[in-house]
């Protein structure tokens, strides 16, 4: 049935008592069909801690603690790293930011709920009964809002929240559930599996809160009372109530039930809506067949040779408290034995035996003053003992392929390439064993980050990841503020235009301060929580660090810094000698850089410098260039051409007027000549002609 489709009735239309048997039922049905795996792991535990048999314990090899102990180390060493990347790396500033929120939410989730420590449990479930698992749930603090305060829904507040209320602190907790209780559904597959159930050990104080009207649902036969496996879990839990909490996918609901109880404490909605609608994510299993789901421990493969050392154990120890000096001297002689037995003064490690019939116990009669056992063919066995042991041992490292290398068993001979062959080939099972326990901690921390994706305020994810944002409505009021003061401005201008006035002087507006103007220029935290809410356009995915979880290779780390720092030197110093020559290719070198940037897990902390710093080089390039400032010899020169520019322009000018003064003075003269010589035709034509002779 789909989970999708079906949806809880509203109201209490449940029938508890039927409910409460139905699931019974079911949990009874699934104890017997993982009965002989869990009485297999109860023994496997004893033989681990040495609980078995105190007397004999001190006889046995501890093959499996030893077995143990190597590969605790090598499969999971330290607490994951989340990492949360964009599904596609590209330039999306909302999806970067909120990237950078997640993941530094879970960083501090995983502190917060002591991650570390909740997968060392999970891996030694892991590593001795060959399946760990753990169970997430969300928390939050309520205290009553100020009734003077109006309520408001702040961005990111979860619809199950009062009005009147408000949420002081929330976070994720991660709980260890024991591997006997952890129970699912019979099924082949994973993905088969229809419910998951964990069990839960409440105190009476804790039952009465969290169940107000469970106690009637309490049968008087003891139902909901503990049944521990053993007798320490039984005095760790004594006085407490065993509740299942069951995870139905099949119907939509969950289910809260006594162990024996009768009747169901509670059916409700599932509390968190989760993508794979399990509160926990698919257990870190060891050996599985393609027909279960249950667990082949890995001591069953070699608990015939685990046996087989065990008795050869016994046996070296019993020889070796043979391995004593045992004495026979004649006794009834009263100077002799007295004698011997003061020269030979018998400790604890040393047997004396007197003997009566001295002459029938020698074979000559007495010629021997003491007799020694012997002891040569007690230490042949042993020695043939430890050989076979050494064998055994031998052979259950070859069936747990713990290699040499892995346990620090090396020759001297034996050159670094070998080793380093050696330690690859030897590990191949090992990196089995980690790559599953990685899987486990991606998956704890994906359920956690869509719990913080889903469930947290937006106060929350500033306030633990340290990330400031403006919401939308802020930066909307800063942007009206700056477009009212410009607004004012201008109006000034305009009127004292208008009346023929010079212009006022502008008033020098208080400067925007550095971080606000940081803040304007990202994203609003509304936009980074609506991203966060919403699955279908959720893009980035959620991971761990690669390696994370097993123990640092330093040179390793060191190597992809390297590879990073001389990836952008010798990009920037090729790229810098282009950009000179063709400015208009920076902004495609500024995205070649981010693009191979982004593909080195170093470069993720360089990314969002990068990118400002490229948009800057970008905008630089395609602005029009400032003529350069003149050097002081281009001074000097541009003032000798200035100045004798000046004196040819005077020169020019001084030509231009004399050549006008010579132009006039010719015109003078000129209309002189034409005056004079009007003049004299004039007196000419006033003298009276002259007589005829």
């Amino acid at each position: 049935m789909d989970a999708e489709a079906t949806t809880l009735p509203a109201g209490d239309q449940y029938d508890l008592a039927k409910v409460g048997a139905h699931w019974q039922q079911e949990i009874e049905r699934a104890q017997r069909y993982f009965k002989s795996w869990v009485d297999r792991c109860a023994k496997i535990e004893k033989i681990y801690l040495q609980q078995a048999d105190q007397q004999s314990a001190k006889r046995r090899f501890p093959m499996l603690w030893a077995n143990v102990s190597v590969l605790q180390p090598a499969v999971y060493a330290r607490v994951p790293q989340p990492v949360v990347e964009r599904r596609f790396k590209d330039s999306q500033p909302v999806a970067r930011v909120g990237s950078e929120l997640v993941e530094r939410n879970l960083a501090f989730t995983a502190d917060d709920a002591d991650l570390d420590s909740v997968m060392r449990s999970v891996r030694d479930d892991f590593l001795l009964c060959a399946r760990g698992t753990v169970w997430l749930r969300y928390e939050a603090d309520f205290e009553p809002l100020d009734m003077g305060v109006e309520p408001s829904d702040p961005p990111g507040m979860p619809d199950d929240v009062s009005p009147m209320e408000q949420i002081t602190d929330e976070r994720v907790c991660i709980d260890y559930v024991h591997w006997s209780d952890f129970m699912h559904s019979p099924a082949r597959r994973w993905k088969d599996v229809t419910w998951v159930a964990r069990r839960v050990s409440m105190t009476d104080e804790e039952f009465d809160k969290r169940f107000p009207d469970g106690r009637r649902s309490l049968s008087k036969d003891g139902a909901g009372s503990n049944h521990g496996t053993n007798q320490t879990e039984r005095a760790q839990n004594e006085g407490k109530i065993y509740v299942w909490e069951i995870w139905c996918k099949s119907e939509n609901y969950t289910v809260w039930i006594a162990d024996g109880c009768p009747a169901a404490l509670e059916v409700s909605e599932p509390p968190l809506r989760l993508k794979g609608f399990w509160p926990c994510p698919r257990p870190a299993f060891g050996t599985l067949s393609t027909g279960s789901l249950i667990p082949v421990p890995d001591y069953v493969y070699y608990q015939g040779q685990c046996d087989e050392i065990d008795i050869l154990t016994k046996r070296i120890n019993k020889l070796t408290d043979q391995l004593r000096l045992k004495i026979f001297y004649p006794s009834g002689d009263g100077s002799v034995s007295p004698a011997i037995e003061k020269a030979m003064r018998p400790e604890n490690d040393t047997v004396m035996v007197p003997i009566p019939e001295w002459a029938a116990f020698t074979d000559k009669g007495g010629s021997k003053a003491i007799v020694t056992l012997p002891i040569d063919d007690v230490q042949k066995v042993i020695v043939a003992c430890i050989e076979a042991r050494k064998q055994l041992i031998e052979d259950v490292y070859q069936i747990t392929g713990i290699s040499d290398i892995v346990r620090g068993d090396t020759q001297a001979s034996e050159t670094a390439t070998a080793q380093r062959i050696k330690s690859q080939w030897g590990s191949i099972r090992i990196r089995d064993r980690q790559a599953e326990l990685a899987r486990f901690a991606r998956d704890v921390v994906a359920i956690a980050g869509e719990i913080i994706c889903d469930q947290f305020q937006a106060e929350t994810l500033m306030l633990v990841s340290g990330i400031q944002l403006l919401t939308t409505a802020q930066k909307q009021q800063i942007q009206m503020q700056m477009q009212q003061a410009q607004m004012v401005a201008q109006q000034s201008g305009m009127r004292a235009q208008q009346m023929g006035l010079p212009a006022p002087p502008q008033p020098q507006q208080p400067p925007i301060p550095l971080e606000i103007a940081q803040m304007m220029q990202q994203p609003s935290i509304d936009e980074v929580v609506q991203l966060l809410r919403n699955d279908s356009v959720r893009g980035f995915r959620i991971d761990i660090e690669t390696d994370s979880t097993i123990e640092p290779d330093e040179d390793a780390e060191k190597q992809r810094r390297m590879e990073f720092v001389q990836m952008v030197g010798g990009f920037m110093q090729q790229a810098g000698a282009i950009a000179q020559q063709t400015p208009m290719l920076v902004p495609v070198m500024v995205e070649t850089l981010l693009f191979a940037a982004r593909g080195f897990r170093a470069g993720r902390q360089l990314e969002n410098t990068l990118e400002q710093v490229g948009a800057q080089l970008s905008q630089a390039a395609t602005a029009p260039k400032q003529p350069p400032e003149p050097t002081p010899e281009q001074m000097i020169d541009l003032k000798t051409a200035q100045v004798k520019a000046g004196a040819e322009e005077r020169k020019a000018q001084l030509g231009v007027a004399q050549a006008e003064i010579e132009h006039r003075t010719t015109v003078e003269q000129a209309r002189g000549d034409i005056a004079m010589q009007a003049m004299q035709q004039f007196q000419a034509a006033r003298q009276p002609p002259a007589a005829p002779q």
